[in-house]
């Protein structure tokens, strides 16, 4: 009697403050949501390891401009040749922009195309600055002032930049908003109830504002790096790991009212039942995703721990806040359809008749387990042959936003008029000494266009170079003068080739890999950066990563689930159907986006976060499945534990993957094509794991193979079949 006297305070004072703290924690997290942009940046050469040459010509750039500048091209076109009037209108308009806030440098005067129907005009712009802002208000200006008859694009890599910062405008609203929608009607169609799908929502979403809290922190301390990309995985995973995590918690917590009286009877049992599997399966994802990082692009490895704190913050929130609601709910929680308490209600006497529809399923598998698991096998190991037709090489940025992008209509419109990598050059630093047989190897190349020497004497700050040696940049049309001495860093010299292809196409690529290979093997003391640089050493980064960090996931997973059910065939069985279902995936979504939705091809780190989110998250339902099989296993038998497993199981289990798979394909609202990708291999691998791996494949090879499963467990030697 003294014991439950002493126990009645902390029943009442425990999920207070619990409740109490994660409402706090919440509500200062809450506005971080606004304040993201302020320690996020899509800037691709940040992501780069420094050992990339990207990297180091961008480090070494500034001392030979003057400035950490990043350029926007305006380009202005016109159905018929520009006038002498129509050039002085533009000629002013240029100086104008000077004044615009965020533009560092002086700003181009236009520079006509051969053919007299546009110009351009460079506008370096401050690359720690609203990118974004900066190009609307150089774009509202020059349109402003725009003569009649002229249309005006803003390009570049300053352009594309501000192209990626609108559409991941929508992360903190449009994306936050869909997702949410989206699990509250899966909630309302499971549960029937207004009330407990609005715990769980709260849940996710209290998870998510502490989370954020913590990595704004972090990132604020230049601890974590963060981008949009980041950003919007980050809240997709918070939001359906909570979503999932709290269903497994409801499940428990619902059956046990039906066996416990009291509440805090109920929310105990749940709880020693719901943490194992749920620490076990947020272990594994948070394995799988520190493993990202292995990873040389910075854009991997700080996903690994932004959404590793992500997971943290979701188990906490489901095992702490959420049973603190819910037993302050009770039974009224779950209204209108509130369990009731039988003390004839007992897990031991319950069989899989009792379950329903996920009754039948389990019978059905168990009577014919061979034919299932071989025939569900074979249809998955077809899937994975439309991988092979998966073109994961790399995208141009051009293509990297879906929908409408005026930056790529202006890069177009530039290629039609002037040399296409005009305003993106390949930039090479090289010694003195070799200047000359640098610039020579550059104009060789039918890829190079022209070449300049970056020059602070000259007139517009570089000088053009010739066969015939370095020539002034003078206005347009004038002879060329002796050029002043180029600028010269620590004994090195900034060469700058505009190229013929646009710098974001295959051609540049290639371009640029074949000057490497010359200058390299000409023994040269070179480094070659640029944009069409940065993109190759960023893909070149990510098929690495993809080849080192891939096994490494599949053996740490393995280990774990080796620890959680001791056992080493089960471990090995459930890691080959979540790869067999990824690979399933794969293949669908090669076929989709190769023959639907007519997409230009893909990140090479798309099959990397696929595969690390599928087997990180996919195995967790097949923890969640076999965690219950061995409890169940150790009472009947393997068979009958298999049978039972599913039967208790399956609803729980289906909700989640229906949930997880709404909040992922929720990315697709944001219109960069690497989300939509990731969007739609999560989803339908979720869904494939949900509804067939682990309703028919895994619990059809467990069946089949009884206690073996368990080798060399205690329980495959004591066991029953």
């Amino acid at each position: 009697m003294s014991e439950s006297r002493l126990l009645r305070p902390l029943r009442i004072v425990l999920p207070a403050l619990l409740i109490l703290g994660w409402i706090a924690l919440a509500g200062i997290g809450g506005p971080y949501f606004g304040r993201v942009d302020e320690v996020s940046s899509n800037d691709r050469t940040a992501y780069l390891p420094d050992s990339a040459e990207a990297t180091q010509v961008q480090a070494l750039a500034e001392g030979f401009l003057g400035s950490e500048a990043i350029p926007a091209i305006l380009v202005v076109t016109s159905d018929e040749e520009l006038t002498d009037e129509q050039l002085s209108a533009l000629t002013e308009s240029a100086r104008s922009l000077s004044s615009v806030d965020g533009v560092v440098d002086d700003v181009s005067p236009p520079i006509p195309s051969e053919d007299g129907l546009a110009v351009q005009v460079v506008v370096p712009v401050d690359a720690d600055a609203d990118i974004g802002t900066i190009v609307g208000e150089l774009d509202a200006q020059l349109s402003a002032d725009l003569p009649t008859g002229l249309s005006a694009h803003v390009t570049g890599p300053a352009g594309f930049s501000a192209d990626l910062g609108a559409a991941f405008a929508g992360i903190d609203g449009l994306l936050l908003g869909v997702a949410l929608a989206a699990v509250f009607i899966i909630l309302v169609i499971v549960y029937r109830s207004l009330l407990l799908p609005l715990i769980v929502l709260s849940t996710s979403m209290f998870a998510l504002c502490v989370a954020l809290l913590t990595i704004w922190h972090l990132a604020a301390a230049d601890l974590l790096l963060l981008s949009g990309q980041t950003q919007g995985i980050l809240f997709i995973l918070v939001i359906g790991a909570a979503t999932d995590y709290s269903l497994l918690y409801v499940s428990r917590y619902r059956d046990e009212l039906r066996r416990q009286e009291r509440r805090w009877a109920a929310t105990i049992s749940a709880l020693r039942g719901t943490v194992e599997p749920v620490l076990a399966s947020g272990g594994t994802v948070i394995a799988g995703l520190l493993c990202l990082l292995l990873s040389d692009l910075k854009s991997n490895s700080t996903l690994g721990p932004v959404a590793a704190i992500g997971i943290v913050f979701a188990m906490l929130a489901a095992l702490t806040f959420l049973p603190a609601l819910l037993y302050v709910a009770g039974r009224a929680a779950f209204w209108p359809r509130r369990p009731r308490f039988d003390p004839a209600s007992s897990r031991s006497t319950s069989s899989a008749a009792d379950h329903g529809l996920w009754g039948k399923v389990a019978t059905a598998v168990s009577r014919r387990p061979r034919p299932v698991w071989i025939l569900t096998a074979v249809l998955l190991a077809v899937g994975c042959v439309g991988a092979l037709q998966l073109d994961a090489d790399g995208v141009p940025q051009s293509d990297l936003v879906l929908g409408a992008s005026s930056a790529r209509d202006g890069q177009v419109a530039l290629g039609e008029h002037f040399p296409a990598g005009a305003g993106s050059p390949v930039e090479v630093i090289v010694a003195e000494d070799d200047l000359q047989a640098t610039t020579d190897v550059l104009l060789a190349d039918d890829g190079i266009d022209a070449v300049s020497v970056v020059a602070a004497d000259s007139p517009s700050g570089s000088a053009t170079v010739s066969t015939e040696g370095i020539q002034a940049q003078g206005p347009p049309g004038t002879p060329g003068t002796p050029a002043p001495a180029p600028t010269v860093v620590d004994g090195r010299v900034l060469v700058q080739g505009t190229l013929t292809d646009a710098p974001d196409s295959s051609a540049a690529e290639q371009t640029v890999r074949d000057l490497r290979a010359v200058l390299d093997q000409e023994d040269f003391a070179e480094i070659v950066g640029g944009v069409t640089a940065t993109s190759i050493d960023t893909n070149d980064a990510s098929a690495h990563d993809r080849t080192l960090i891939i096994p490494v996931v599949l053996v740490v997973i393995l280990l774990i689930l080796m620890l959680l059910l001791r056992s080493i065939l089960a471990p090995v069985l459930l890691v080959a159907t979540t790869v067999l279902s990824f690979g399933t995936a794969l293949g669908v979504a090669a076929l989709v986006f190769n023959h639907l939705l007519d997409f230009p091809g893909a990140d090479p780190a798309v099959p990397l976060f696929g595969f690390v989110f599928l087997v990180a998250l996919g195995i967790d339902y097949n923890i969640f499945l076999m965690t219950r099989v061995r409890e169940e296993a150790l009472q009947h038998g393997t068979r009958e534990g298999v049978v039972r497993g599913l039967a208790v199981t399956g609803g729980v289990i289906t909700s989640a993957g229906l949930v997880l798979a709404a909040t992922f394909a929720a990315l697709a609202v944001i219109p960069i094509l690497f989300l939509a990708q990731i969007a739609f291999i999560v989803a339908f691998g979720v869904l494939l794991d949900t509804f067939v791996v682990r309703t028919l494949l895994v619990p059809a090879l467990a069946h089949d193979l009884g206690r073996v499963i368990w080798w060399p467990s205690k329980l495959w030697r004591d066991g029953r079949s």
